[in-house]
């Protein structure tokens, strides 16, 4: 079971048992301690619990046994000849009526969420579509994290489209997170895939890819919005071309366990601020049968462990040696998680791909 799972788990035990602990302990302490001590009232602390975790009617049935061992206390303490005993069945009864009030919003609240992840679940498999395992000479696998808790899907993206010839892929950030930049994830996916089936070059891709950022970014009126992106084209004869829009580097894993980062040429600006008649150059990299390519974003990289050191990338290539594609790129998901020691604080995503 996930560490994160087990905790929750845990926790939600802990919340069911605790009702029927806390008055176990208030009664305890009332006969223990006797009449003078006016703990009576404390029993109303096990209806107040039983609605942090249990529906409206288990609530309720906390009510129903606290206002019974209310009662009887206060009838064994003798203190119905005043009003202390009607005092504390009223603080029952009243805690009673919150703990279900509040458990019926809580459950509304659970429904509404519920109904967003659902939705999220659906834009996720229409933005960022399950990559093919298999598309032609390359084997892919593709790992996801949002840094938003509740979220499915964030301001990272990544595609990868088999054509005549070779397999274009695509993998980029967008600058800003929630909606917006999901909303330009989704521009920059749309123009990726028309254009990766009919441009005849992998710059010509880019070109029309920078033409639809510039043109959302235009009708939204912010000028300041951009998108990093890495652009591939991998074919038999040619290896692998890259077209990098001031993205992070490939890292490139040989067969003979040689790594290293496959840097462009030169610095090029993110889709979105390049200039008119500006591109990136093309380079090129060798990917032969038993290499691999590990596309990411700067989540991985800048994912910071306790101390603040950063993800060291490069030093980890030996996870990705199990023969199973997703295998390989989970247990680096896992390792990198396991780093920041909790969640991470960015996107991160990760395009795991292997020349068969």
């Amino acid at each position: 079971m996930d560490p994160d799972q087990s905790l929750s788990a845990t926790a939600g035990t802990t919340l069911r048992v605790l009702p029927f602990g806390v008055m176990g302990v208030v009664a305890v302490a009332d006969v223990t301690a006797g009449p003078g001590v006016g703990l009576l009232p404390l029993v109303s602390l096990g209806p107040a619990f039983a609605g942090l975790a249990g529906g409206w009617r288990r609530t309720a049935a906390v009510g129903v046994l606290a206002l019974g061992l209310c009662l009887g206390l206060g009838l064994y303490d003798g203190l119905f000849d005043s009003r202390r005993g009607y005092t504390a069945m009223a603080a029952v009864v009243g805690v009673t009526v919150a703990g279900v009030a509040a458990a019926v919003m809580r459950r509304r609240r659970e429904d509404e969420l519920a109904s967003v992840r659902s939705i999220a679940e659906v834009a996720q498999r229409v933005l960022l579509r399950p990559v093919p395992r298999l598309a032609g000479h390359v084997r892919a696998a593709v790992s996801y994290t949002s840094a938003v808790a509740e979220a499915r899907i964030g301001g990272d993206l990544y595609e990868v489209v088999q054509v005549a010839g070779g397999v274009r892929v695509i993998i980029g950030d967008v600058q800003g997170k929630g909606l917006e930049a999901v909303e330009t994830a989704a521009t920059v996916l749309g123009a990726f895939r028309e254009a990766a089936y009919n441009e005849p070059d992998l710059s010509a891709v880019g070109d029309r890819v920078e033409c639809a950022v510039r043109r959302a970014v235009d009708m939204e009126g912010d000028g300041e919005k951009f998108v990093t992106a890495l652009l591939a084209e991998i074919t038999e004869d040619r290896g692998t071309v890259f077209v990098n829009y001031g993205h992070t580097p490939a890292l490139v894993v040989r067969r003979d366990r040689e790594t290293f980062f496959a840097h462009p040429p030169e610095h090029a600006l993110p889709l979105g601020l390049t200039g008119d008649g500006e591109r990136p150059t093309p380079y090129q990299v060798d990917f032969g049968p038993g290499d691999q390519l590990l596309l990411y974003t700067d989540g991985v990289t800048e994912a910071r462990g306790p101390s603040g050191a950063f993800y060291p990338l490069r030093e980890r290539t030996a996870l990705l040696e199990d023969r199973d594609p997703q295998e390989a790129l989970d247990a680096l998901r896992a390792d990198v998680v396991s780093h920041a020691g909790g969640p991470l604080h960015d996107d991160a995503a990760m395009l795991l791909l292997r020349c068969r």
